[in-house]
């Protein structure tokens, strides 16, 4: 039997934090799980990220009702994964935000990961029977938009892609925070298996051109003060460009996707086998790195079938 993906076997909750990262900002954080974020206005509040399902995203919410007795209407959703937006029904948001493209890949390959990331996450789509179905934005943008929560400017913008083709970052200019989502992560490794890795680095440049206080990342802790903010930004590319330049060169010399694993596995191993998620991450990183490596812009919808067959492949 081949053995399983290491998330399968990962069944302890994890503790979770909630920082504040600003006046009236704040991250919830998961020991290496999705965070969420919570921007608080004059008279609402708006959330960033759902969570995987209504249960865990009542987490979050008993979270905000220590802070705050504001309704809840706004959510931003930075890119379309299951992990993110199943829990978005529990939150009655009026205004549901994702990119244009973030949306597209909902109506493209939205049940297939849906069905992917449930089979690779036990723990995390527990109470799954209350999820009432794909998460649907009630709003789009193409490259910015701006909500006003009273006086309090909010920037929704898509700086490049990334995690996902659709990535958007949340900026609140008045406290220079940035809700990067996983775009940035911390202490957690990358997943890539939608990624493009030539645009990420780019990506990074144009976050840390704003210059952000803090940044709520999309897992690992909140990142407070401009230091721990570029240390995150630069040990993120780190990680990218240390997972796609060796099978960069695996790919040009005609290498096999088991070749480009081993040589991933002796570039990260040393510097990040700690992070959270690295065993789960490592084999979609590698499978999206050689085809891109290989020219295939476009990452290949991930199913239940697809994650099996790759697996066995990198298993021998």
């Amino acid at each position: 039997m081949a053995k399983a993906f290491a998330s399968q076997g990962d069944m302890t909750e994890k503790k979770t934090s909630f920082t504040e990262v600003g006046d009236g900002l704040w991250a919830f954080t998961a020991e290496g799980d999705p965070n969420s974020g919570v921007i608080i206005g004059d008279d609402s509040v708006m959330v960033v990220e759902a969570q995987a399902t209504p249960r865990l995203a009542n987490k979050v919410i008993e979270e905000i009702r220590k802070v705050t007795d504001k309704p809840i209407t706004h959510l931003v959703l930075t890119h379309y994964h299951a992990v993110r937006v199943l829990g978005a029904a529990a939150y009655g948001a009026d205004q549901i935000i994702m990119s244009d493209t973030a949306r597209a890949m909902v109506v493209e390959r939205g049940q297939e990961d849906w069905d992917s990331e449930f089979q690779r996450f036990p723990r995390l789509f527990e109470g799954h029977e209350s999820i009432p179905g794909l998460t649907w934005p009630t709003t789009t943008f193409s490259d910015s938009m701006t909500v006003y929560l009273g006086n309090r400017r909010i920037d929704i913008m898509h700086l490049g892609r990334a995690h996902t083709a659709g990535d958007a970052v949340v900026w609140v200019p008045d406290q220079e925070v940035m809700f990067t989502g996983d775009i940035v992560e911390y202490h957690s490794a990358c997943y890539c298996g939608d990624g493009h890795f030539s645009d990420w680095g780019d990506t990074l440049d144009n976050i840390a051109w704003f210059d952000p206080s803090s940044i709520a990342p999309g897992r690992g802790d909140a990142l407070v003060g401009r230091e721990m903010v570029a240390a995150a930004i630069e040990n993120t590319r780190d990680f990218i460009e240390s997972t796609y330049r060796p099978v960069q060169k695996v790919a040009a010399r005609g290498g096999s996707l088991k070749d480009a694993w081993d040589a991933v596995r002796a570039e990260c191993d040393p510097k990040f086998a700690d992070y959270a998620i690295y065993e789960h991450c490592l084999p979609f990183n590698v499978a999206r790195a050689y085809d891109e490596a290989r020219g295939i812009d476009t990452p290949r919808i991930w199913t239940a079938q697809r994650d099996l067959e790759m697996w066995g492949a990198l298993q021998g």
